[in-house]
């Protein structure tokens, strides 16, 4: 395995009608063990992370957001997991971002990589959150979003 630690901006886009959006993916090792998970990945060098989250909702389901709109954090974590040949170390920090019921979600931004790995998007509620038997990264993702949904602050 390669070592590897990465500073993580991860994005949850809210609806209006408080459901959060999520990627279905897998583990390239693992493809038969598909999960999901917010969107989000590496701050890039100069990148604030607020910058990366907006970058990021941009390049994974082509919803453009400016970095000053972002609200947060609404969650920090260290979380350590292997993905392909990578044992990865991640600081992630999560931001949401408001969307109207309107979005259009769109994967031709992703690079090949992402495209070859995930496979569906969904926006969840806090009610299937809470009753889905599958898996959702990260696992405190119920309490960060009635956290926004609870929150006057930081939505346009």
């Amino acid at each position: 395995m390669i070592p590897v630690r990465r500073f993580t901006a991860r994005a949850l886009p809210v609806d209006d009608q408080g459901r959060v959006l999520l990627l279905h993916g897998f583990d390239p090792a693992r493809p038969d063990q598909p999960f999901w998970f917010t969107i989000g990945g590496a701050r890039e060098d100069g990148e604030t992370l607020q910058e990366a989250a907006a970058r990021e909702l941009f390049e994974e389901v082509g919803i453009r957001a400016d970095a000053a709109h972002f609200a947060g954090p609404y969650g920090t974590s260290v979380t350590e997991f292997t993905w392909a040949e990578y044992a990865i170390t991640q600081d992630q920090t999560f931001f949401a971002i408001r969307v109207g019921d309107d979005a259009v979600v769109s994967f031709e931004h992703m690079d090949h990589l992402e495209k070859d790995t995930i496979t569906a998007y969904r926006w969840w509620s806090v009610a299937e959150l809470e009753s889905t038997e599958e898996i959702v990264y990260p696992e405190d993702l119920v309490a960060m979003l009635r956290k926004i949904n609870s929150s006057s602050t930081g939505f346009a």
